[in-house]
């Protein structure tokens, strides 16, 4: 095991070089600083001066890889590569165009995104995973039929017409929590209860549907029908081997999830105005700084490949028989 986690986290090293590389590819040499300067300055008042000035206040004056002026080891460190894309591999993502350090908006935001993300991740796959045990009980019935017709239904839907309507409706029409807004501490459970419900709403129409077809995978083999013949239960059936066979591709799915726990919802971090790492990385976006949406690209690399590594290793504890080679 312990030499399986080194290997996995030697593997991620040149995965995370490269994601670094591709990035700094993408906003520095595609997009110049000139570039960069030109679209925050303006292209009318973007004078050779307004430029400099730009770059010099930023960071950005320096060469790209290798400094020839400088001597010794300031030849690579006195460069843009090494002070806007090595950093980050110490978590040092400096500042943002508005002058506030990045890693303490990402510490400070970190909170409300948790406070969204982690009670709509448990909700939406207990309700997923019993809504589609429930229909795979009673499969071809006409509950299972509606129930599938249903998903399909609210997978048709975009999340933005949850969003939209759930504020008209919980908040506007019934007026039984705000519209928007957060507040700290336990103030924060009124903001939070309809992104929360919105969100997992949202989501139960592919979950449950592809849930099913697992379940349904697995209820057609030969050990479910070993399992009849001793006279089991169709429930105890369903849960005691049913859900427990399946869990692996459940886990596999559930890993896309991790990284959105700690970098939050794009879509309802901004309607809702929650001060999450979502909203953070629009509200970036719409602005231009660069350097916000660097650290956030390159976080959310590093989740995604912790995601993956804890998924091997659930799959140890989903079934004793799965080795990790």
């Amino acid at each position: 095991m312990l030499a399986y986690l080194l290997r996995r986290l030697l593997y991620a090293v040149p995965i995370l070089i490269g994601v670094n590389l591709l990035t700094f590819v993408l906003f520095f040499v595609v997009n110049s600083p000139d570039d960069m300067a030109r679209m925050h300055i303006g292209v009318k008042r973007a004078t050779p001066e307004a430029i400099e000035r730009w770059k010099a206040e930023r960071g950005y004056d320096k060469p790209m890889f290798l400094n020839d002026a400088a001597s010794g080891s300031a030849r690579f460190t006195e460069t843009i590569f090494f002070d806007k894309s090595l950093r980050m591999f110490a978590l040092e993502f400096g500042r943002a165009d508005d002058g506030r350090d990045i890693g303490q908006e990402i510490r400070d935001r970190m909170g409300p995104s948790l406070a969204i993300a982690l009670p709509t991740f448990l909700l939406s796959l207990f309700v997923s995973i019993s809504f589609a045990l429930l229909l795979v009980f009673f499969r071809a019935s006409y509950l299972d039929f509606w129930g599938v017709v249903l998903c399909v239904a609210m997978m048709s839907i975009s999340s933005l017409f949850y969003i939209i309507g759930g504020q008209w409706l919980v908040s506007k029409l019934w007026a039984l929590v705000p519209i928007s807004g957060y507040a700290p501490g336990l103030d924060a459970a009124r903001f939070l209860v309809l992104p929360v419900l919105i969100s997992v709403v949202a989501g139960i129409g592919s979950s449950a549907r592809w849930y099913r077809t697992i379940f349904l995978e697995e209820i057609s083999k030969d050990y479910v029908r070993t399992a009849r013949a001793k006279g089991l239960s169709e429930l105890a059936v369903l849960f005691r081997h049913v859900l427990r066979n399946a869990l692996i591709p459940i886990l596999t799915g559930v890993v896309v999830v991790i990284p959105l726990l700690f970098m939050g919802s794009l879509l309802v971090e901004s309607f809702f105005a929650i001060p999450g790492l979502g909203s953070y990385t629009i509200d970036a976006i719409n602005a231009q700084d660069f350097a916000v949406v660097r650290a956030m690209v390159f976080i959310g690399s590093v989740l995604y490949i912790v995601g993956l590594i804890l998924t091997d290793l659930s799959y140890t504890l989903a079934d004793p028989r799965v080795r990790l080679q």
